[in-house]
């Protein structure tokens, strides 16, 4: 069992990150890689969460300890696994969870890809009311740059990626790829994602 890692990030891609500690590279499942960014002289801290099945293991990587017990809470519910959690946690929009689960909102619980409706109420059940003291003040996550002008169509098409990798479909995706490309201001990648992630999600 890990607590944490600490070490230089040497990879981002759209559905985990590679952090190096002591010469030894992690390949760490998050739910916003771009979060994160490649720095040979910037060590940081990630929380891990092992995941340990029959035919594989995994590690999932988080900002705050906050976000990882959010993650545990998720994967005990009955019908998520960690990669329908990682989707569920993805933008940092855990206020709305926080709000929808608490109001009991099957609707917006059944936009994350794996949620089902049962898997939605099973949500509900477990969790309304047991998860607010996580949301007392803001997740550690660090405030992202703007991208330049030039940067832009990269920036979007891996927000895209990493849509695609949390599991939602690809016509999802190609929709609100519309709606990105007609925001009129320069954001980086995972400004793109947090706003892709909130169209995929709205109701």
């Amino acid at each position: 069992m890990y607590e944490y890692f600490e070490g230089y990030v040497t990879a981002v891609t759209p559905s985990y990150i590679v952090l190096e500690v002591n010469g030894i590279g992690y390949l760490l499942f998050t739910a916003d890689p771009y979060s994160y960014q490649v720095d040979a002289n910037q060590k940081i801290r990630v929380y891990i969460h092992q995941v340990i099945a029959d035919s594989f293991q995994s590690l999932y990587a988080f900002h705050a300890l906050k976000d990882k017990a959010l993650f545990e809470k998720l994967i005990n519910v009955s019908g998520i696994g960690p990669k329908s959690a990682n989707a569920i946690m993805a933008g940092n929009q855990n206020q709305g969870l926080l709000k929808a689960i608490n109001e009991e909102n099957i609707t917006f619980l059944t936009k994350f890809p794996g949620v089902g409706k049962k898997t939605a109420k099973q949500i509900v059940l477990d969790l309304k009311g047991k998860i607010d003291d996580l949301f007392e003040g803001e997740l550690l996550v660090p405030e992202p740059s703007v991208a330049d002008d030039g940067d832009a169509a990269k920036e979007l098409r891996d927000a895209l990626d990493a849509l695609n990798a949390l599991g939602y479909s690809a016509r999802d995706v190609k929709k609100v790829e519309k709606q990105l490309l007609a925001i009129d201001a320069p954001m980086d990648t995972n400004q793109y994602l947090s706003e892709g992630l909130k169209l995929l999600t709205q109701y």
